[in-house]
């Protein structure tokens, strides 16, 4: 099959290759260095431990099934978080953008809350829901709910020329014109707030569980097994990572007409 750009898959492979060469190089001499270190003794295996020990951790704890049986309860308060969280940033963005009265009487509220470090509300959400599933859920809904509801209204408002030159109604309109043009920025903010999920249920549990990873990492602090935290969060990384990964891959594949590349809301929330 002629292929006018003379683009081979063994080309885009070489490309690939040539590209990620240096960072790799980069992070195994780290690696070597940093474990080095740890064998002569140059650093305290208690502040630093060696990542021949890291990956040992990391091993048993999935041979031994508590990082799976942890991961699972964490991701489970996580998703739910989300999802609570989705529907109440998406809805309350997209009222907020279609009425100005409810935006201007919800905006107070709202910036409180937003100010308010989300890890100094997590007691009082344990005192309110308890130690069980509620109270982590709400934690991580609270954190992931902000840049859900920020990027549907930026999306939807900045559509708002386009629809006053327009003569349909206005539901017509936000479902035929806004909606669709404000999905990149929803899918920015769902991409942010999927890993704050994450987080805000980690929180959640150091504040008070008795399953999740967040447990996990505080029972290996107290027991000053510096390496088992060191795994449990390199768990939660590659766990961020592959949430991140599946969100831009949802993205690619529902918006594949649009070019650009949305701006994703990147606050923390506290």
């Amino acid at each position: 099959m002629y292929n006018p750009r003379g683009v081979t898959f063994l080309s885009v492979l070489r490309a690939k290759v040539s590209s990620a060469w240096l960072p790799a190089a980069v992070f195994v001499l780290l690696m070597a260095l940093w474990e080095g270190a740890a064998r002569l003794a140059l650093v305290d295996p208690m502040v630093l431990p060696a990542p021949s020990d890291i990956a040992t951790n990391f091993i048993d704890g999935f041979q031994s099934g508590i990082y799976t049986k942890n991961l699972e309860v964490t991701l489970f308060q996580a998703f739910s978080g989300f999802a609570l969280a989705c529907m109440l940033g998406i809805g309350i963005g997209s009222i907020s953008s279609f009425s100005e009265r409810f935006s201007r009487a919800l905006q107070p509220i709202l910036i409180a809350v937003e100010a308010t470090p989300k890890i100094a509300l997590a007691p009082l959400i344990i005192v309110w829901f308890g130690l069980g599933l509620t109270s982590k859920v709400v934690n991580a809904a609270l954190v992931a709910f902000f840049p859900l509801m920020v990027n549907t209204i930026v999306g939807l408002r900045s559509a708002e020329d386009v629809l006053r030159a327009l003569g349909a109604s206005r539901f017509q309109l936000f479902r035929m014109v806004a909606l669709p043009s404000a999905l990149p920025h929803i899918f920015a903010g769902i991409n942010v707030a999927v890993v704050l999920a994450l987080l805000g249920t980690i929180v959640g549990e150091f504040m008070g569980a008795k399953e999740g990873l967040g447990t996990l990492i505080l029972y290996a602090n107290g027991n000053l097994d510096t390496a088992r935290v060191f795994s449990i969060l390199l768990v939660l990384a590659a766990t961020g990572l592959l949430l991140h990964w599946i969100i831009g891959a949802i993205r690619r594949r529902l918006l594949f007409w649009d070019a650009s590349r949305a701006e994703a809301y990147t606050g923390t929330g506290g």
